[in-house]
């Protein structure tokens, strides 16, 4: 058995583990990173990358069916699944190439294979093994599915959806959260006719009441059909198609069936708990620092409680690394991680709903809701939706909530005004340019500050 050492051995090549690879190189460490699979993990080979590619496909379909709206002429023939996918591959493989030669470029000692944490700062792989004087772990996630219910033939998960070579007829997408909406989207944009179970009250459970029933409302515009508040029961699958049943009594029946009931943590089968790491719920738990209760042993990324987003692993990635080269990096705010999700219309939001609000501060907190009918980029995009605010009592905007086309780029300015702990007065003396649908934003900040200027009372 070989031993082989470094300052920093990463267990997952994903957006924590080589952010910390890549941050921890540029700060002088040694840095052993070992993934059994692909450099750059879920999301860019089987999650965000690709599903996006897929959004833009069907925003460029819809585009063109709709193009006599705008004086046009275009004729909308149908989706060329192969091209798309070509498309969509092409993508992946080129920010692939680019994430290898980052791992060239930072001399990070890249070790293909499934690695186990076999105790103390060691990780082993293949009768290999590396120990470093701090690990990291960052395996992240893998889609879940329920009890009962077992993936395979028409019954399939993201992964699968990703590389199907048709399109189907019909779809039963079970899951209304973020991954189910944006694969309805997409389905409904190819022609799909899709339906959506979800057994919480509403779509996008997880986001402002506000933007789900803005959601919903556009939802139903597209004639995207979804059951809320409704338990799943079983699904029957033969040659034909798959029989989806309700808790209501109701059955569906459709080509596919997609599970997308959230992710699960990857920690099982890589030696944590043996090896003594505190794991609850699978998750593994950390302190606020990313310490795990093993000394000089780290988790980031999806295997950690929280938001399963490929940015908060990126970052948490870079605050190990600048953790273990002892530059004391501040504390990443939970809340203050962006969420984005990339149907038509994307919803976009940080900070605290205004429910959370009012657990946190009471009743007096206050909202205001500026409709994108009132800003005219919106209006020339043919969008609808709205930014809702949420303001502390005699304090600042704690929550930011967008639903339109294209809002998810609006979210960074929000994520600064949230971070900066703004007052509206702070926000509306800014200038926005003309015709931006950052306006909308700019907008909703001078009526809460008292001087509304495009809003209808």
């Amino acid at each position: 058995m070989t031993d082989t050492s470094a300052d920093l051995v990463i267990l997952g090549g994903g957006s924590g583990g080589y952010a910390a690879a890549f941050r921890a190189a540029e700060l002088g460490l040694s840095v052993t990173l070992i993934e059994k699979d692909k450099l750059g993990g879920t999301c860019l080979h089987r999650g965000c990358i690709p599903t996006k590619a897929l959004l833009h496909a069907a925003e460029v379909a819809d585009e063109t069916r709709e193009a006599e709206a705008v004086g046009v002429k275009a004729v909308f023939e149908g989706i060329d699944i192969a091209g798309v996918n070509k498309y969509k591959d092409g993508i992946v493989a080129r920010l692939y190439k680019g994430l290898q030669g980052l791992a060239k470029a930072h001399k990070v000692n890249l070790v293909e294979g499934s690695g186990t944490f076999v105790g103390g700062t060691t990780v082993e792989v293949d009768g290999t093994r590396y120990t470093g004087k701090n690990v990291i772990l960052a395996t992240g996630s893998y889609s879940r599915t329920l009890p009962g219910l077992e993936l395979g033939g028409r019954i399939i998960a993201s992964e699968q959806a990703l590389s199907l070579d048709y399109v189907p007829k019909k779809v039963v997408v079970l899951g209304g959260g973020v991954i189910g909406v944006e694969f309805a989207s997409v389905w409904a944009s190819f022609g799909v006719d899709v339906t959506i179970v979800e057994a919480l009250p509403r779509l996008v459970p997880n986001e402002d009441e506000f933007a789900s029933k803005q959601l919903e409302r556009a939802f139903r515009r597209r004639k995207i059909a979804f059951k809320t508040g409704v338990k799943f029961t079983g699904a029957k699958q033969d040659d034909n198609g798959v029989s989806v049943s309700l808790e209501s009594g109701e059955t569906i029946e459709a080509d596919l069936l997609l599970v997308a009931v959230g992710r699960g943590p990857n920690s099982a089968g890589h030696g944590y708990e043996e090896a003594g790491v505190k794991i609850e719920r699978g998750f593994v738990i950390t302190d606020e620092r990313l310490r795990t209760n093993l000394p000089n042993v780290y988790a980031v990324g999806d295997i950690v409680p929280g938001l399963q987003l490929a940015h908060r692993g990126f970052q948490q990635g870079i605050f190990v690394a600048e953790e273990i080269a002892g530059q004391n990096p501040r504390v990443i705010d939970e809340s203050g991680i962006p969420r984005v999700t990339y149907s038509h219309p994307e919803v976009a939001s940080v900070g605290l709903t205004e429910s959370q609000a009012k657990d946190k501060y009471g009743s007096d907190v206050t909202t205001f809701t500026y409709d994108l009918g009132g800003n005219g980029k919106s209006q020339i995009l043919k969008t609808s939706g709205g930014v809702k605010l949420v303001k502390a009592p005699d304090g600042p905007v704690v929550g930011v909530h967008m639903v339109g086309d294209r809002v998810g780029e609006l979210i960074g300015e929000a994520q600064l005004i949230y971070s900066w702990e703004a007052f509206p007065e702070d926000v509306a003396p800014l200038i926005h340019a003309h015709p931006t649908q950052t306006e909308a934003l700019g907008e909703a900040f001078l009526a809460l500050a008292g001087k509304p200027l495009h809003v209808h009372s």
